[in-house]
Parts: C-alpha cells; structure tokens; sequence
C-alpha cells in the first residue's frame, strides 16, 4: 500500500513543487513586499482559523473510515455524524469571522485579504473531507486527481487575481474559487452518504476527543510557522514579514512537497499495517518509511542549501530577493526537522490513539519558538527568525521521541540515518568548493547534476537504503527473463 502510494501520489506532487516555484516567481513579482507580507499573514491567520475549527473533523474521517468501513463501506454513521458536524461548527465559525471583521478598525489591504480568506474556508474545508476520505479508501487517483486540480487550477486563478490588482488577497482568493468550483463534480457520493447516515452522538464525542487534540497540536505547529511572521511585521516591518516569507517559501517547498507526497502514502499505510499486522507489522512499515524519506530527504536539503543562490535569482522578484536568501540555509535544515516530525515521529500518538499526547509534544516548540523569536529577532533580525525556526523543530523532535516512546514506540534506525546524513554532507563539501561560473542557469544544472552523481555513487558505494541489492536483483530478473 505504501509504495502504491507513493507511485500514485508522484504526479500531484511533482506539479506541487513545479506550481510552488511558479507561485514564488509570480507573487514576488506581481505583488509588492508589503502586499505579499499582508498575503503571508493573512495566509497564518485563515490557516489557524481552519485548522482550529475543522481539521477535527478532517482527521476523524483519516482516521476512523478504514475501521468502520469494514463493517460497511458505506460507512453511513460515520458519514451522517461528520458532516452534520461540519454544518454545525460553520454556522458558528461564520459568525464568529463576521463579528471579527466587523470589530476590526479600518478597512485597509490587509482587512480585505483576511475577509476573503476567511470566506474561503469552507470550501477548502469540504474538498479537504472528500480528499481525506479517498485517501483512507486507497483511492489514490481520485486523491491525487483531486490535489492536481486545487494545485493547477489555484495557482492560475491566484495569478489572475493578482494581475488584476486584488493585491495580497489574490492568491488565496484564487484557491478558494477553485475549491469552489471543485464540489460540484466530487461530493455527490460524500454528501449521498451523510444524508442518509444518521447522527450518532456517541461517534460524535468519541470524534471529538481524537480529533480536538490533533487540531491544537497542528495550531501549535501553525504557530511555529506562522507566529514568526507576526513577530517580524512588529519589531521590524510587513515588508520584511513577506522578505522572510519569501526566503522562507524557496527553502521549504520542495521539503514541503516531498513530506506531503510520503504523508499522504505514509499515513494511510501505517494505519493499515497496524489495523492488519498489528504493532509488529506497523513496525517493519514504519522503518521502511523513514529509511526511504531519509534516503530522499537529507541530499534534497543539501543540495537546496547548496544552490539557494542560484534558486533566489530565478525565483524570487529583486525587491525581496536578498533578505530572502540570508534566511534559506538555516530555514531548510527547520523544515527537514519539521517535516520528519510531522510525518514520522508524530504519527505515534495519532496510531495509538493518544492524542492528548500531540498537544504536549508540539507545545515544547511551539513555546520555544515564540521565546526564540522574541529575543532573536531584534537582536539578529530575520536571521534571528530563522535560528529560532532551526533550534525549536531540533527540541519538537526530541520531545515527541520521547513522549512517543510512551506512546506507540516506532522505530529509529540510526547507523542507516547517519551514513546518509554522511553521504549528503560530502556531496556538500564537493558543491561547496566547486567554482561559479557566474551563469545563474548554467551553475544551477552543473552544481545539480553534480550532486546527483556523487550522492548516487556513495549511496550505491554503501548500499544505502538497499538501493544496489535492489538494482542488482531487478537487473537479474530481466537478465533471466
């Protein structure tokens, strides 16, 4: 289930990054830095607002529709239960937004961005319940057909919003619209089902007490990568919000895109190996997964690291251009941190159910980024930012490895994570050295092609991931054939 989902993923993933680097190339032109700060503020204050109000709901459908759907694909209780809930928290969640933006002074750029993405919210919310359910079904081309088109389709609306001068509310105006314009073609047979399943308050509140925990665990997340943003636009300005927003998007989306690409096959396969294997079968699941992401993951940030400069010319407008770049390398190393604890260690409480566990976990970092910060940055600046990033996702590990272990312990092959770590660290050292040639474009595909070749000879050298015995025994197979 795991590499089929990690094949059918492929595709929406690959357009994922393409349509993020297209995003940082427009926006950063399109709109000016106080505009595009006024888009990643308003970004963090819609993401936290969905996350607080409805990824609850989400996470339920991830993680309870493969158990009662045993019993009934159909799943008609789970289905009438989670759905009317939603109909519930939006009436309140709509008139909370309402009596926010009334109270809220003025009626400048920066009202109008967070008002439409407010509104936007339950479209995503929506799309987001069909998208979570498919996945747990192991319907992985509807899934990944699903995210190509709110990627694709988001991004060209955005840039359109953008070009027509709507300002930091453009982009995710755009990914609102086409949310929108997704549901009629994909929920049919979600909301067929929720009509016809019944309420069931038992359901309901057991729901509930998983899925609240995850939600405040994600908006302590939220909070590591948002609240540095606002600390930023207060001791220094909006424009240097969206300067590190901008540094912040080259660094950490190809990290984003292949996290997101290993969660959405990893999480569903880890469920199913438990539900089907037990804690042993998860287990050998589990090693797997962070053997293959480490394999992917530890040369991707290094080799980021290594051509940000040639990244940032090609990508990021000239206005934000240099502030940006100051910030990737030690936001990069945040975000493979982040990302490892998001989609691996993390997953030990949401797989045994323990999710209270999650709030304490995320609430070591969150809290030491918010005190980082307010230190760092008005003695060091945005750099200041960006340590304090690194150093709260090093302690989120270590704290959910520990409460994890309480948990549902999952395995740590450290000797196969050190000698990648070691194999990326010389491509590295070779990039490092290296001469420029003063050709952005030229540099960029010399130094790339450089570090694919040296990761794979030392990769094949020691066997890292198993990537010769797996060669060797496929070359074998044909040879016989």
């Amino acid at each position: 289930m795991y590499v089929k989902g990690l094949l059918g993923y492929l595709p929406a993933n690959i357009l994922q990054g393409l349509v993020g680097f297209a995003s940082l190339t427009v926006f950063t032109r399109l709109l000016s830095p106080e505009d595009y700060g006024h888009y990643a503020l308003a970004l963090g204050i819609t993401t936290l607002a969905q996350t607080l109000f409805f990824t609850w709901i989400e996470a339920a459908m991830a993680r309870f529709y493969p158990a009662e759907a045993r019993d009934d694909i159909q799943a008609p209780a789970l289905y009438g239960t989670l759905y009317r809930l939603v109909i519930a928290v939006f009436i309140g969640f709509a008139a909370l937004s309402a009596l926010g933006l009334w109270l809220w002074p003025g009626n400048g750029p920066f009202k109008m961005a967070i008002g439409i993405s407010l509104g936007c919210v339950i479209f995503r919310t929506l799309v987001k319940m069909v998208q979570e359910q498919r996945k747990s079904e192991g319907r992985v081309g509807a899934a990944s057909m699903i995210d190509m088109v709110q990627t694709a389709g988001g991004f060209a609306l955005g840039a359109l919003c953008a070009w027509q001068g709507l300002g930091g509310a453009a982009p995710i105006l755009g990914g609102g619209i086409i949310a929108l314009a997704t549901l009629p073609f994909i929920v049919r047979e979600d909301w067929g089902r929720a009509a016809r399943g019944p309420f069931d308050a038992a359901r309901a509140k057991a729901y509930l007490q998983y899925g609240l925990p995850v939600s405040a665990s994600l908006i302590l997340t939220l909070g590591l990568y948002t609240v540095d943003r606002f600390l930023i636009a207060h001791y220094l300005n909006a424009a240097e919000a969206g300067a590190y927003h901008a540094g912040f998007s080259l660094a950490s989306r190809i990290l984003d895109v292949l996290f997101i690409w290993f969660g959405a096959a990893g999480g569903p396969a880890m469920v199913h190996a438990l539900e089907t294997g037990g804690v042993s079968g998860l287990r050998d699941n589990a090693r797997q997964q962070l053997r293959l992401m480490a394999f992917v993951l530890f040369p991707a940030v290094a080799g980021l690291i290594m051509v940000a400069p040639e990244l940032s010319t090609l990508l990021i407008g000239e206005a934000l251009r240099a502030e940006a770049l100051s910030v990737t390398p030690l936001i990069a190393i945040g975000a493979v941190l982040s990302g490892l604890n998001t989609y691996y260690f993390l997953q030990a409480f949401t797989l045994a159910k323990k999710t209270r566990l999650l709030v304490i976990a995320m609430a070591v970092p969150a809290v030491s980024n918010i005190a980082l910060n307010v230190i760092l940055i008005q003695t060091m600046g945005l750099v200041g930012a960006a340590w304090a990033s690194a150093l709260s996702f090093g302690l989120g590990i270590a704290a959910s490895w520990l409460l994890g272990r309480k948990a549902l312990p999952l395995p740590v092959p450290m000797l196969d994570l050190a000698k990648t770590a070691a194999c990326a660290g010389i491509m590295m050292a070779v990039l490092f050295v290296l001469p420029r040639t003063g050709a952005g474009i030229a540099d960029l595909i010399i130094r790339a092609v450089t570090g694919v070749a040296i990761y794979g000879a030392l990769a094949w050298l020691l066997n890292l991931n198993t990537v010769r015995d797996i060669v060797t025994q496929r070359l074998m197979k044909r040879a016989a054939a």
